[in-house]
């Protein structure tokens, strides 16, 4: 199981929000690519990026932030939160994302999903956000009509490989992760698992590599120290 430390990024500066609520936002690194080297020299190779501004409105205002990331670190970068159309998939590609998530559009969009997939493949992640037990969008201020049961088995039909799944209760509480939905989703569906939101112990993270779940993304535990990157990685991945 691959772990990904977590970037969200607000005002090109390392921020975590509580339960997806931009009023409860705590700013942990004014340096994003210094916090990236960090999570690079802890044996990190992967990082999961958001723009909690883009989420928002659908720009790329912490573009350039992701750019240096790229050019000074060796980490496979995926980046979320407002892309919605193809040249900004194009555009991230380019700076040397490895992986470009759509949340937002992937949900209300099918047509432009199919689209994103067509043209750039495995590049294409879906982000799907649940909020008490349905699908949140737009920044998880609104959720969507579709059960997630339904929108998955569109997902799987439309030969989308990476899921990476948040549940938005969990998301910054540290209060552990919700691995009865992760549990039932990778025994229906077959896609590979990304596990967000609440991760916050070695146990955790145990319970979610005992279900096969090809990855975990680490957020608010590593920047209050509950979880040492370092020894994660060690113990999930070897």
């Amino acid at each position: 199981m691959i772990l990904l430390p977590a970037i969200d990024l607000y005002e090109k500066k390392v921020v975590r929000l509580t339960r997806g609520d931009y009023a409860q936002m705590t700013v942990y690194n004014d340096d994003p690519v210094a916090q990236a080297k960090l999570f690079q020299d802890a044996g990190a190779q992967w990082l999961h990026t958001v723009d909690l501004e883009g989420a928002k409105d659908g720009s790329t205002p912490n573009y350039s932030v992701i750019e240096a990331i790229c050019k000074d670190t060796n980490l496979k970068v995926e980046i979320g939160g407002g892309i919605r159309s193809l040249d900004t998939i194009q555009k991230y590609l380019d700076a040397g994302v490895e992986r470009v998530i759509l949340g937002t559009k992937a949900v209300t969009d099918p047509a432009f999903l199919e689209e994103s997939l067509d043209k750039f493949g495995s590049h294409i992640a879906v982000g799907v956000d649940i909020k008490d037990g349905k699908i949140a969008i737009k920044g998880w201020l609104e959720t969507a009509q579709d059960s997630v049961e339904d929108f998955f088995t569109k997902l799987c039909k439309l030969g989308v490989s990476t899921v990476i799944c948040t549940d938005v209760s969990k998301d910054g509480m540290l209060a552990g992760t919700n691995v009865d939905l992760y549990r039932q989703l990778s025994q229906k569906f077959s896609l590979d698992l990304i596990a967000s939101g609440g991760v916050s112990s070695q146990e955790d993270l145990t319970r979610l590599k005992e279900l096969g779940l090809y990855g975990a993304i680490l957020g608010k535990a590593l920047y209050t120290g509950a979880l040492d990157l370092k020894t994660a990685l060690k113990e999930m991945e070897g």
